[in-house]
């Protein structure tokens, strides 16, 4: 279950306890759920009781109370715990919710991520001439369409968007290499446009992206020449839990965390969505450190011979970078299988 997932079953919490008479409110369009802060448990908290405790004329923790009831239902949800004033805590199912998360990755593909949230919608970036803007415009304009938003770019005195300019013409870099550079930083930071871009080392975080996604395809290749994969009716995602290896519980959570990044573009014009490009490029270069640790325990050592757990390894690795490849080319940027 994704954060977007939790908070609609948050949502139908809360209108079932409208529905039923619990609560005189109106139905929010939207609650955020997030990682609990310090004195939380769970996976996941949200304030919505808090929320609604003053249209709803009772105190934040009875209308906690209330919620938990309903919350408690929802399937993936096997625990709710009101902390401080009135919090809610939620655990998950880990190894079914973990499971489910990476068959729809795989069943998704590089889709994984795309909704219709914003469909129909054209929002219009007015950009000045100038490298860095332009980019940036035009990965905005991805990342929208993955949200079934549309983006049109302009040319015009009334600028909307004008991230600080690159220092010198990045063409020298290549394609993906100047992409990044002049898209890895805050609007409001100053591009590096240096080579360092081009040098193929963990002290370049492209390189690091490109080389996980690499190696995620390598042990795809590797497992199948060992007589194993994540394909056809004999494999079972859920044979074996997807978290018993290092890394590979951030690894889950990043991958769940992927649509809320990609969802981040839609709130456009506003200012915070400009920065949707750099968050991705910092999301994408997370996940590919949590999967390089997750790697090295995907394949079956000496005579070890393949097992669940093994093909549930491997399907984690595989989400893993068809999330790298969806991720890269969003931002314009090759994902090659070999490195």
């Amino acid at each position: 279950m994704t954060p977007v997932e939790l908070s609609r079953s948050v949502l139908h919490a809360v209108r079932c306890a409208v529905d039923d008479g619990e609560l005189n409110v109106v139905v929010p369009s939207r609650v955020v759920v997030g990682r609990p802060g310090p004195g939380g448990r769970g996976d996941y908290a949200t304030n919505v009781a808090l929320q609604l405790a003053r249209p709803a004329g009772q105190p934040p923790l009875r209308v906690a109370a209330l919620l938990r009831a309903y919350l408690a239902r929802e399937a993936g949800v096997t625990g709710v715990e009101i902390t401080g004033p009135g919090f809610l805590n939620i655990s998950l199912d880990r190894a079914a919710t973990s499971a489910a998360l990476v068959r729809r990755i795989l069943r998704e593909g590089l889709r994984y991520g795309h909704t219709d949230a914003v469909a129909g919608r054209v929002f219009v970036l007015c950009v000045p001439y100038e490298v860095r803007a332009e980019v940036l415009a035009d990965v905005l304009a991805r990342m929208v369409g993955s949200q079934g938003g549309r983006v049109e770019i302009e040319h015009g005195e009334t600028v909307s968007l004008r991230p600080v300019p690159a220092p010198e013409d990045p063409a020298f870099l290549g394609p993906d290499a100047a992409r990044w550079a002049l898209l890895h930083p805050a609007p409001h930071d100053r591009p590096r446009i240096t080579a360092d871009h081009l040098v193929q080392r963990e002290s370049n975080p492209l390189f690091r992206i490109r080389y996980a996604h690499a190696r995620t395809r390598a042990v795809s290749r590797n497992a199948a020449d060992l007589g194993f994969t994540t394909t056809g009716p004999e494999t079972d995602v859920a044979a074996a839990d997807t978290s018993d290896t290092p890394g590979a519980r951030q690894l889950l959570a990043l991958l769940a965390d992927h649509p809320r990044v990609l969802a981040t573009a839609a709130a456009l014009p506003h200012a915070d969505a400009q920065a949707a490009p750099s968050r991705l490029t910092r999301h994408l270069l997370a996940l590919a450190d949590a999967t390089l640790v997750h790697l090295p325990a995907v394949l079956p050592r000496g005579d070890e011979k393949p097992l669940a757990a093994h093909r549930s390894r491997l399907a984690l690795a595989e989400a893993a970078g068809t999330v790298l490849a969806g991720g890269l080319s969003l931002l314009g940027i090759d994902a090659p299988d070999h490195l």
